[in-house]
């Protein structure tokens, strides 16, 4: 009995050691998810502008599609050199970070969740919180994490991302003067159910796009690893990866989710600006119930637009996509490692 009672006691204070310890990696996690999160949305905000005013835009987005003979209207943005050009003329500089304030209050909870989430899976999958232990899991496990965490983010931060893209998406004049102005005539348009359009199709993405940037994240990462492990086999050098290194890998990460996911992101965009106002000079809008759902809107595209419909916006979202994801894994890694020596 008595014996009983201590181990009991011996468990109770492991546990109690334990929880300090997963609370701190928690929030170290979700500070450094939160920081690089915002690091890289700031720094890429103009790219992800020009992206969104292109996969918003009904009309054609490349000056060879207005060669069409059924074309009837002019598109305002038919390149992204063009589309850079107008936008600082029209808006100026800081028409590049327009809806930057929504999207950092979308993007810091998204990605503190995200890496939150990525962390603890892979802690539960290999029985040690330290991310050195986490390189020999399986890749098939980075792949379904990292779908899990992108689906855990999304619902949590969501409505900033529809504010956001709706900011965004407009030019000069401004329809919506500030983030509460939009707010408000989403939820007396649609309702407080308004916040979350388009969440179908973008969980939908998610899914494959967070799972493979994840997961093609750390495939390339053990890639690097194996090399550096080969070239420094006979050395006393760090075979460890380098910040270069790291940034390749995201660079390569990014890149692969981008190309395969673009399409969804465009469907979502379209649902998210549905039935809201938008001035004449940015072409024609997205009228209320225009699609039915995911796979109406994007048979209706494809048909009205073309298979470019669907990829409208590529260039701008596959530039962007790379130092996006470069600095995302770069900043959390560093930043992580920095709050864990302080702390």
């Amino acid at each position: 009995m008595t014996h009983e009672s201590e181990k009991g006691r011996g468990s109770r204070v492991f546990v109690a050691m334990e929880e300090p310890s997963q609370l701190k990696r928690a929030l170290i996690d979700s500070s450094a998810g939160a920081i690089s999160g915002g690091i890289s949305r700031t720094v890429t905000s103009p790219l992800d502008v020009i992206k969104i005013r292109f996969q918003v835009q009904l009309e054609p987005t490349s000056t060879w599609a207005l060669l069409r003979k059924d074309l009837v209207s002019p598109s305002k943005y038919t390149g992204m050199f063009q589309a850079t050009r107008d936008i600082l003329r029209e808006e100026g500089m800081l028409g590049f970070w327009r809806g930057n304030v929504p999207a950092l209050l979308m993007v810091m909870p998204y990605t503190a969740i995200q890496f939150t989430v990525m962390h603890k899976l892979k802690t539960l999958a290999s029985g040690s919180s330290k991310i050195e232990n986490h390189v020999g899991l399986s890749p098939y496990l980075s792949y379904v994490s990292g779908a899990l965490a992108g689906c855990a983010a999304t619902l949590g931060s969501y409505p900033f991302d529809l504010l956001r893209t709706i900011l965004a998406s407009q030019g000069e004049p401004k329809v919506y003067p500030n983030m509460r102005s939009a707010f408000v005539d989403i939820v007396q348009a649609r309702g407080f159910q308004g916040l979350y359009a388009g969440l179908s199709p973008t969980l939908v993405e998610i899914i494959p796009y967070a799972g493979l940037q994840f997961g093609t994240y750390d495939t390339f990462k053990r890639w690097a690893m194996a090399w550096n492990h080969f070239r420094y086999s006979n050395t006393a050098e760090d075979i460890n990866l380098s910040s270069f290194q790291l940034s390749i890998c995201a660079l390569a990460a990014g890149t692969c989710a981008k190309l395969v996911c673009h399409p969804l992101d465009v469907v979502k965009k379209r649902f998210q600006i549905e039935g809201l106002q938008r001035h004449p000079r940015y072409g024609a809008r997205v009228e209320n119930r225009a699609y039915r759902n995911m796979f109406d809107a994007m048979q209706r595209i494809l048909r009205l637009e073309g298979w470019a419909g669907l990829y409208k916006g590529i260039l701008p979202s596959t530039v962007k996509a790379a130092p996006a994801s470069a600095l995302t894994f770069v900043a959390y890694e560093l930043t992580a490692d920095w709050l864990q020596s302080i702390f």
